[in-house]
């Protein structure tokens, strides 16, 4: 088996196992336990928890003491085994202490899948930058794919689900000791200060008001983005209360509806380079926001009859909202840092969207839902006006975006970023 196809399964199934739940929970927590929305926020909160601390903690281990692939390799095992114990869990708290610790296994393994692939392939002499981006893409694929298994084998509303997500874990984590070795790369930190050795060095480049800024709408967009994660199916599945639309195919196959989503990603990944060299990343990441903002809105006076275009179209715009600020601003921090921390750099931006706005976003949504948005039965939900309030959050960061951060556009920086860092540590 080729190195590349080796990585490809690898990416696939990394991916496979976080689809496999990750938009059909909320179905399961509202349709079929019927738990309150202020709850599922704080589920939904773990991720950020974990991802506050995990994939540093975890990158440490494997710069210093542990191959990579084993330590990938078993956190997976971990995270399948405890996965095998969510459809036992009978109340909200503890599903919250079982979901967190899974997180704490899963989400380092983002970092770790990458780390893995980039050493693999230098390893075998490839160009990372041309080998790894067309084996990443199977990583998409294998989310929709997840999505389609769940939807069709109808464990969209079932603790079902999570088993499938656990028999891939579980399979990943024992192929994953089959790949070729990645030994610790740093073993000699006598040298090394306290903040060096825990990767916090990068955190001097928030003196930079520049930065500090980015950071700070990094983290907002971030709460964003949880959103649709959290609630997109379950509004889907809520129109099966509607006589007028318990028989269309949305209803019935929610998660392959919003799999669009994902494929639209795939395509607009492919637009970025033009739209930096063209527009710069102040531009970029407006044209984000305003995807966002359409984003909710059309979920606001979409339905699976008539207005199942905006659905559609809604889920399609998901592609810029996600990319044009994930990767485009990843790519930003890599062409405004030194070389020495952009690793370290790039583990701060996680860690302010998937971590600090994961929480952020799925606490308070979870909040506000449950204390304005939710009928005194404590089930029936305005998602109108739910997802017109997401809505008028992303147009206020969108205006305030444009107002504060300040950033001139260089087209020569995408295409090539800086040997020499327009920001180091030493002049931040």
């Amino acid at each position: 088996m080729s190195t590349k196809l080796r990585l490809t399964i690898l990416s696939f199934l990394q991916f496979f196992i976080w689809g496999s739940w990750l938009i059909t929970i909320g179905a399961y927590w509202f349709q079929t336990k019927q738990w309150s929305g202020a709850q599922f926020g704080a589920i939904f909160s773990t991720m950020g928890i974990a991802s506050i601390f995990m994939p540093s903690l975890m990158g440490i281990v494997a710069d210093k003491w542990v191959n990579a692939e084993k330590l990938y390799g078993g956190l997976h095992i971990l995270g399948g085994i405890v996965l095998c114990a969510v459809p036992l869990v009978t109340d909200p708290g503890t599903m919250f202490w079982v979901m967190l610790l899974n997180m704490i296994f899963y989400m380092p393994t983002l970092a770790l899948s990458i780390a893995v692939s980039y050493s693999v392939l230098k390893k075998e002499g490839f160009d990372v930058v041309k080998a790894y981006p067309p084996i990443r893409v199977w990583g998409t694929i294998g989310f929709i794919v997840a999505m389609w298994t769940v939807s069709l084998l109808g464990f969209e509303k079932s603790a079902s689900q999570f088993y499938v997500a656990a028999g891939a874990a579980i399979l990943l984590g024992l192929y994953s000791f089959t790949l070729p070795a990645c030994p610790p790369q740093s073993t000699n930190t006598s040298s090394q200060s306290l903040m060096e050795v825990l990767g916090l060095k990068s955190f001097a480049i928030l003196r930079d008001p520049k930065m500090l800024t980015f950071f700070l709408f990094a983290l907002l967009l971030g709460a964003a983005l949880q959103l649709t994660n959290a609630y997109g199916d379950t509004f889907l599945h809520d129109f099966d209360k509607n006589p007028l639309y318990q028989d269309t195919l949305t209803v019935k196959y929610p998660a392959i509806i919003m799999s669009l989503s994902q494929i639209s990603e795939t395509l607009f990944i492919l637009a970025i380079p033009f739209f930096l060299r063209r527009f710069g990343i102040k531009q970029v990441m407006f044209f984000s926001m305003i995807a966002w903002v359409l984003r909710f809105g059309l979920f606001a006076y979409g339905n699976p009859g008539g207005g199942l275009w905006m659905i559609i179209l809604s889920c399609i715009v998901y592609g810029m909202a996600f990319d044009f600020f994930n990767i485009s601003g990843s790519l930003f921090v890599e062409t405004q840092t030194a070389p020495s921390i952009r690793a370290s750099a790039q583990g701060l931006f996680m860690m302010m969207t998937n971590g600090f706005g994961a929480v952020l976003g799925s606490s308070v949504s979870g909040i506000v839902i449950e204390q304005y948005f939710t009928a005194a039965d404590g089930v029936t939900k305005d998602w109108h006006s739910i997802w017109l309030a997401f809505a008028l959050y992303a147009l206020v960061i969108a205006v305030l975006f444009v107002l504060i951060f300040k950033h001139k556009h260089d087209p020569h920086a995408v295409q090539e970023p800086h040997t020499e860092p327009l920001l180091t540590v030493e002049n931040a």
